[in-house]
């Protein structure tokens, strides 16, 4: 049995040769959390190294994701033009998330947390401190200002929870 919360690293690998700029970035992000456990001379030059490359991949994939977030291993960005990720923004595990994602604040404050297994759909928007439980489904253009539970679909603008429907031949 596979651990839900265990992150699968090869979602996030480099073949030789790929052209995949969301790899690229995410790479930028995981060599400055391995660098925060160096001594402060090292940590300071390889900063330096790694700011400017994650600066570069930012602008080539066109996606704004702070080099401080806080992504689970195995995150699948297939398209990161337009991500925009809030640093204290909390992501799980083995997420796939699509172009034009917003996942940020609002006015009253907080940040989403969002759980293992989740997929976001293109456009959608996940704001304020909302909890996204794990294997939940975000569709395209969802504007969701709610909790999701756990398995659940929401959809909409502003986003409505929908279980997910089950056909007989699955639950066997």
């Amino acid at each position: 049995m596979v651990d839900s919360q265990k992150p699968d690293w090869t979602r996030e690998s480099l073949r030789p040769g790929e052209w995949n700029p969301g790899k690229r970035l995410l790479a930028c992000v995981r060599d400055h959390q391995r660098h925060q456990h160096h001594a402060p001379w090292l940590r300071r030059v390889l900063r330096v190294w790694v700011v400017l490359r994650h600066r570069f991949w930012s602008a080539v994939s066109g996606a704004d994701i702070p080099l401080n977030c806080q992504i689970g291993g195995g995150l699948l960005l297939p398209h990161p033009n337009g991500v925009v990720i809030h640093p204290d923004a909390r992501i799980g595990p083995n997420c796939l998330i699509f172009q034009q994602v917003t996942i940020g604040t609002v006015e009253s404050g907080g940040t989403p947390v969002v759980g293992g297994h989740v997929d976001i759909g293109a456009g959608a928007r996940l704001l304020g401190g909302i909890v996204v439980g794990d294997h939940a489904r975000i569709g395209a253009n969802a504007v969701v200002l709610i909790d999701v539970p756990e398995g659940a679909v929401a959809v909409g603008g502003p986003a409505r929870c929908r279980p997910v429907k089950r056909d007989a031949t699955s639950q066997a």
